[in-house]
């Protein structure tokens, strides 16, 4: 009886084994950027006055997240993203809390993802032609950024696809409005007018609107890399926005050389006589103007224009292995105003110098320049009316 319970128990352990031995493989991955920087900027506020400030994130968002991925065996990987964005100067959190949250299936034929994800222009534009070597932008200062329709989108399917070498890589997006439209407040006008900021407000933070669109990237392996990307979005009221963007980058030795386009163009339905449609085209304008304003210095207001543009160029310089240093120019036009107050044009310059200490620590320091010129209506932000402004960030970042 004793000789058959060890033998039973033997036979456990080495059963045990076996499965531990053919177990899938998991990883689970925590990261993180905390960055901070001093930033000091003219023409603020009604008065125009100077302002000196700390902020959460000079170079990058200082931002943590959760990696895992599973081997299925087969060439297959489970995979998992969330990332939470925070502000370092003060300790308050991105809202919604997890800025990315999906899962997806990593298979010999492409990868599927389904959750709030990077959109197909931020995706083409920072891995193609991105500002600068170390960072895809300059969190302070992204004029670039304005033109990527909120470079994250929730409730989202993307499909991306890449040949072997990795040469080619493509992906395409679909998401779900799931009925967030203006129904709601259009039943209970006049009254429900004031939910408007809210109303726009709750849709950027996490809401969701319906995108379908797609790039592609090709990059041989020689230094070059071209791409472009596609993306309509139909806002809650029923605008669909038309989103092009087409660029390339070439490294040569310590040399980056960086040139890309966008485009947004928003086709709002003639309103005419109908107060509904005039109200659905004020909800669409104000999402679109929030895109377009960006959410640092490096937009501008869009008024009651329907279609603006950019044209970057860049170029940075490797001067020693800790050194390296940038110049980036974009030019942006506005036009669809129909009283013609909103067209306009703006050139932005930013020069950044970042040095750094390890493979994890480094510190830059920039300079920033915006001027505006058009209609009356053309201005950096509301408070002010500035039609120019220049700023200065230092600031320090690591990553872990």
């Amino acid at each position: 009886m004793q000789k058959n319970i060890i033998v039973a128990a033997l036979a456990l352990c080495g059963a045990g084994a076996a499965m531990a031995q053919t177990a899938p493989a998991s990883k689970v991955e925590l990261w993180g950027i905390v960055d901070a920087a001093v930033r000091h900027t003219n023409n603020e506020g009604v008065n125009q006055k100077s302002k000196t400030q700390m902020i959460g994130g000079g170079m990058s968002q200082s931002r943590w997240g959760i990696n895992v991925t599973e081997d299925l065996g087969g060439g297959n990987t489970a995979l998992v993203v969330l990332e939470n964005r925070l502000n370092a100067d003060d300790g308050s959190v991105s809202t919604p809390f997890f800025q990315l949250a999906n899962v997806g299936l990593q298979t010999p034929y492409g990868r599927l993802t389904a959750g709030r994800q990077w959109n197909v222009l931020f995706d083409v534009v920072t891995s193609t032609y991105a500002s600068f070597p170390y960072s895809p932008y300059m969190e302070a200062y992204k004029p670039e950024l304005g033109f990527a329709m909120g470079a994250r989108t929730s409730n989202m399917l993307k499909y991306t696809f890449a040949t072997p070498n990795r040469s080619l890589v493509g992906s395409l997006q679909y998401s779900f409005d799931e009925n967030n439209d203006t129904k709601a407040l259009e039943a209970g006008l006049p009254a429900s007018a004031a939910q408007v900021p809210a109303f726009v407000a709750s849709t950027l933070g996490g809401g969701a609107w319906k995108t379908f669109g797609g790039y592609l990237r090709y990059a041989p392996g020689n230094g070059l890399a071209v791409g472009g990307g596609y993306l309509r979005s139909t806002l809650p009221g029923g605008t669909d926005v038309d989103a092009w963007t087409l660029g390339g980058s070439y490294r040569t030795g310590p040399w980056y050389l960086s040139a890309g386009y966008g485009l947004n163009k928003a086709k709002f339905t003639a309103a005419g006589a109908n107060p509904i449609q005039a109200f659905r085209n004020v909800v669409d304008g104000a999402i679109l103007g929030q895109f377009w304003a960006g959410q640092s210095n490096g937009g501008f207001i869009r008024g009651n224009a329907d279609k603006r543009q950019l044209f970057k160029l860049g170029v940075g310089y490797q001067a020693t292995p800790q050194l390296n240093v940038g110049l980036h120019y974009f030019h942006g036009k506005q036009t669809g105003s129909a009283t013609g107050l909103s067209n306009g044009k703006a050139n932005f310059v930013v020069a950044v110098a970042d040095y750094a200490f390890s493979k994890r620590t480094d510190a830059y320091v920039g300079i920033d320049n915006t001027r505006l010129s058009g209609g009356d209506n053309v201005y950096l932000d509301a408070a002010s009316k500035a039609r120019s402004r220049t700023g200065f960030t230092i600031g320090l970042r690591h990553r872990f």
